[in-house]
Order: C-alpha cells, then sequence, then structure tokens
C-alpha cells in the first residue's frame, strides 16, 4: 500500500514538473517573441535615424559651401571696407555670423542623430543576443522534456546495459547543447563580427567620402568588398559544416575529397590522403549523409584525440556493398576500456545500425586505430 502511494505521488509531482517546464517554455518564448517585435521596431527607428543623418549631411554639406562664400564675402568687405555702405558691411557680419550658427546646429544635429543610431544599434545587438538565448533555452527545454517523456526501450534495445543507455540519452543532450554552443559561438565571432564591422566600415566611408573625396572612399569601398567576401566564404564554411551541400549535387566521393581535402588545409601539420576504388553508387540521402558523418567523425577523432599526423581514407565500392576504412598513425587506445564509454564511438555505432551496416575497430596503445564500415546497398539495374 504504501509503495502505491509512493507511486502516486512520484507520478504527481514528475506531471507538476512536466506542466512547470512546459509553462516556462512558453513564457521563455513569449520573451523571445516580444523580443523580436522590439527587434523589428528598432530596426525601423534605425532607418529612419539614418535617412535623418544622410538628410543633415546633405544640408551641412550646402550650408558648410554657403559659409564659405559668406566669408569669402565677409574678407572682402574687410579689406576694402571704404568702398561699402554701413549696411553692406552690416549685411555680410549678419549673414556670416547666422549662416556658422546654422551649421553648428546642423553640426549638433548631426551628432544627436548619429549618438541615436549608435544606441539603437547596441539595443538592437542586446536584443538579438536576447533572442538567440531564448532561443536556445527553448531548445533546451524541448530536449529536457522529450528525455523525460519519451520511451526509450528503442534506446534499450541497441544497449544492454542500462547504465550506458542512460549516460548515452544524457550525452546526447550535452553534445546537442554544445553543438549549439560550437555553433552560435562560431557565428558570433565570424559572420556576427564581420557585419559589424561591414556597418562601421559603411559609415567611414561616408566619412571619407565627405572629408577626402571620391577617390578615397572608393580604397574603402575596395576594402569593404574584400571584408564582405570573407564573411560569406566564413558563412559557406558552416553551411559546409552543417551539411555539406555539394553532398547533393556531386555525391559522396568528391564531396568526401573536397572535405579531406579542406581539413588538411585547416591543419598543415596533417597529411591526408584519400582514394576511391570501383564504380561509385549514388546511396539514399541518409546514407550518403551517415557515410559522410561516419568519416567526418572518424578524422575528427584522429586529430583531436589521437594527435595522429598521418591519416588514410579508403572507399572500395563492391557489388552489393561499400567498405570505408579509416586508418590513422594517432596514439590508439585500449578498446576494453574506452570502448563502451566514448560517445563518439557509440555514435558511429548507432550511425551504422540505422543503415543496417556493420562497425568494426582495430586499436591499441601506441599503435594507432583502424576503423571500417560496411554498408550494403542495391545496384540498379
Amino acid at each position: 500500500m504504501a509503495n502505491k502511494m509512493n507511486g502516486k505521488a512520484l507520478d504527481s509531482i514528475f506531471d507538476h514538473l512536466i506542466a512547470t517546464m512546459e509553462q516556462s517554455k512558453q513564457e521563455i518564448f513569449s520573451i523571445s517573441e516580444q523580443s523580436r517585435q522590439s527587434y523589428e521596431e528598432m530596426k525601423d527607428q534605425l532607418e529612419e535615424v539614418r535617412t535623418n543623418i544622410s538628410r543633415v549631411i546633405k544640408a551641412g554639406d550646402l550650408l558648410e559651401e554657403k559659409t564659405r562664400t559668406a566669408r569669402r564675402r565677409l574678407a572682402e568687405v574687410s579689406r576694402s571696407f571704404g568702398s561699402f555702405t554701413e549696411n553692406q558691411v552690416k549685411q555680410a557680419y549678419e549673414q556670416a555670423n547666422d549662416l556658422q550658427i546654422q551649421l553648428a546646429l546642423n553640426r549638433s544635429e548631426e551628432k544627436q542623430h548619429r549618438k541615436k543610431r549608435d544606441g539603437l544599434q547596441r539595443r538592437l545587438q542586446t536584443l538579438l543576443q536576447t533572442i538567440e538565448r531564448a532561443e536556445r533555452l527553448v531548445n533546451q527545454v524541448n530536449v529536457a522534456t522529450n528525455y523525460l517523456t519519451s520511451d526509450l526501450e528503442d534506446v534499450g534495445e541497441a544497449i544492454d546495459n542500462t547504465k550506458l543507455k542512460q549516460d548515452y540519452s544524457l550525452r546526447i543532450i550535452e553534445a546537442q547543447e554544445d553543438e549549439r554552443k560550437r555553433l552560435s559561438r562560431e557565428i558570433h565571432d565570424g559572420p556576427a563580427q564581420m557585419m559589424a564591422n561591414v556597418l562601421l566600415r559603411s559609415d567611414l566611408i561616408e566619412r571619407t567620402y565627405r572629408e577626402k573625396g571620391s577617390e578615397a572612399a572608393f580604397r574603402e569601398i575596395s576594402s569593404l568588398k574584400e571584408m564582405v567576401r570573407d564573411a560569406l566564404t566564413e558563412v559557406r564554411r558552416i553551411i559546409y559544416d552543417l551539411r555539406p551541400m555539394a553532398l547533393d549535387d556531386l555525391g559522396l566521393v568528391p564531396t568526401l575529397k573536397k572535405y579531406l581535402e579542406t581539413i588538411e588545409d585547416y591543419n598543415q601539420n596533417i597529411k591526408i590522403s584519400f582514394q576511391s576504388n570501383g564504380m561509385e553508387v549514388r546511396l539514399p540521402a541518409n546514407h550518403e549523409t551517415s557515410i559522410f558523418r561516419l568519416v567526418q567523425e572518424a578524422t575528427s577523432n584522429a586529430i583531436r584525440h589521437g594527435k595522429a599526423t598521418k591519416i588514410e581514407v579508403k572507399v572500395e565500392w563492391l557489388k552489393d556493398q561499400v567498405t570505408i576504412v579509416v586508418k590513422d598513425n594517432g596514439s590508439g587506445f585500449d578498446q576494453s576500456i574506452v570502448k563502451n564509454q566514448s560517445f563518439g564511438l557509440i555514435g558511429m555505432k548507432e550511425r551504422i545500425d540505422l543503415i543496417e551496416g556493420d562497425f568494426f575497430i582495430n586499436s591499441s596503445p601506441g599503435n594507432g586505430t583502424v576503423l571500417m564500415f560496411q554498408i550494403p546497398f542495391k545496384r540498379g539495374i
């Protein structure tokens, strides 16, 4: 009877926990939407301020020209004081003074608008960070809720040990969050920072044009184009890491070759060789993606954990299966210790199981690692 009551109490606590998490998720989502709405409104304000700045600058340029003309007139009157009437002298002084005052007011207005623009840009950046944090929190709550409410029987069939099953599920959550943090950091440190610099450089071009003329401004524009080109390259690199579009267009072998060449370029002290034997076959999209990720994970582990300096990747196309071998000269590992504790190896096994393939490991301390994946397929007739 006591166990039954305890079970009901635990169920009640669990249901309350899930309800609270759902409510928190809705509140975070509401904050995100409010911030997004404020962000859009503030973008409109920023555009209006920029329009005002442009208008004030044009008016200021015109006033500056009029002021120079008035000064020349005043200098002429001063040099030939006796040749002008008192009224003409007074008018020259007043006109020069009025224009000077208008120009000072214009510069003050421009300064105020620029200050407002800078403040809006900072607030926009803060709002954007708030939106990103809110989205990350919603994702985290979703992952946690799904983990608490999901049925783990399917994972249990694949992983016999109960503790390993729990560790694997928790590590999936950790890996997802680590990946989101990594991606957020890459975007913040890369494209986002570059675009912020582009914005600053665009303001610099305006000032350069006013102060130094069109030739200097064109030099700044050329520099700006290079900066935009670098930002575009960085965005493409991030997209490629998420999912290489070449996989759909070119197929598995060219995409793997390009990826491994890129990795070799980024790691000058590492030599990577790639070889494909036999007639390549276009596999289902999920098979090609899984194979690409397996090679990606294997090479990443060899570099990051094995400290390898040489990696060989071979793809063998047979009649009804493709075999991929990834061999490195890294530090290797004790399979009896690492195999059931490595999240990366467990993840590889899960991927292979999903496409009904086989996975073999040969490694020992100090002797490098050899990974072999065998994936069956049917050739078209």
